[in-house]
């Protein structure tokens, strides 16, 4: 799906992005658009957007769509970039403040009005009576953090024992009513289908849609022990390059760090690393213990290699389930 702001003529730029991130958008780029025109008389900018899973945007650059900026939930996805089309420079993650991740999230659960199924943690996801939707990690950010956050947060809660860790993450996929392809699909099963009993999405989707939808229809769990899920930005640098687009591309992501926009992004539920607007909406955010990805996995690359390759650690648990 492509979305435009602005008259289109003069700059244009494209930002490729996560599934879930539309309604993010529509509210940070006319803000921008502004900004950049007041500043730049005689300019008008159009941005345009393309959402749909972030590998699956990924995967469309390196087949030439000339998106001039990514902003992705996953790091794989970016870095992809660099190592299959050496389309952004090799050190994109230091060219930005926080790993070049102008917010982040957690995982979160909705679930009906009421709780019917009582579920408040991720020991209550391995019962068999419960029902989970969620995108499939072979496709999805949002899918990858999930089984990452539920495999991190079991293993803690089994005083790091792997072999009973691998018998509740068995446990755990096989209660997995439809993998969808991504995040904003997956939402739509829950909510609109009426399929599951619980929808595992980001943080910022879940109390996005529970607003949406009818905050009196929903709840929203975030467990305590939880993983911390960077959401990074880079520009292309052969795209922009080629476009003629640096320059504001690079305004554009640094923008994302400013207070005005970080004070939105945080009204989409998103965590922000600025101390004083994470203060002013404390309600929002209740205090958890988030891990990173490196500090039970290993890098990013060890974890596609070992979890969601072909015959990794998720195709063999699901081959158990399923066997």
């Amino acid at each position: 799906m492509l979305l435009v702001y602005g008259p289109a003529h003069s700059i244009s730029l494209l930002n490729s992005s996560y599934d879930v991130a539309r309604e993010l958008f529509v509210a940070l780029n006319p803000v921008f658009i502004e900004q950049w025109q007041r500043e730049h008389p005689g300019d008008t900018l159009t941005i345009r957007q393309s959402h749909a899973g972030s590998s699956r945007q990924a995967l469309s650059i390196l087949q030439g769509l000339h998106a001039d900026v990514v902003t992705y939930n996953q790091v794989t996805d970016v870095q992809i970039l660099h190592d299959r089309g050496n389309l952004i420079a090799a050190d994109w993650q230091s060219r930005l403040p926080n790993h070049s991740s102008p917010y982040y999230s957690t995982m979160a659960f909705l679930v009906r009005k009421g709780n019917p199924k009582q579920i408040h943690d991720w020991q209550d996801l391995v019962r068999d009576e419960v029902k989970l939707i969620f995108p499939n990690p072979k496709t999805s950010g949002n899918g990858r953090y999930t089984y990452l956050a539920a495999w991190g947060a079991f293993l803690q809660n089994n005083g790091i024992d792997y072999a009973k860790t691998r018998v509740w993450m068995c446990k755990f996929l096989s209660n997995v009513e439809v993998f969808d392809t991504g995040g904003r699909s997956s939402t739509i099963t829950f909510i609109e289908r009426g399929q599951g009993d619980v929808l595992i999405s980001f943080e910022s989707e879940v109390n996005m849609f529970r607003n949406q939808y009818g905050a009196e229809n929903y709840e929203v769990i975030v467990p305590k022990i939880n993983i911390f899920a960077e959401f990074p930005v880079a520009w292309v640098d052969k795209n922009v390059q080629k476009n003629g687009t640096e320059k504001v591309a690079r305004a554009y992501l640094n923008y994302l760090y400013s207070p005005a926009a970080q004070q939105i992004i945080a009204r989409f539920f998103y965590r922000v690393n600025t101390t004083q607007i994470m203060k002013a909406n404390n309600k929002k955010f209740p205090t958890i213990q988030l891990f990173r990805v490196e500090d039970w996995f290993g890098d990013w690359q060890q974890v596609m290699g070992i979890h969601f390759s072909s015959g990794g650690e998720l195709d063999q648990l699901l081959a158990s389930v399923y066997r």
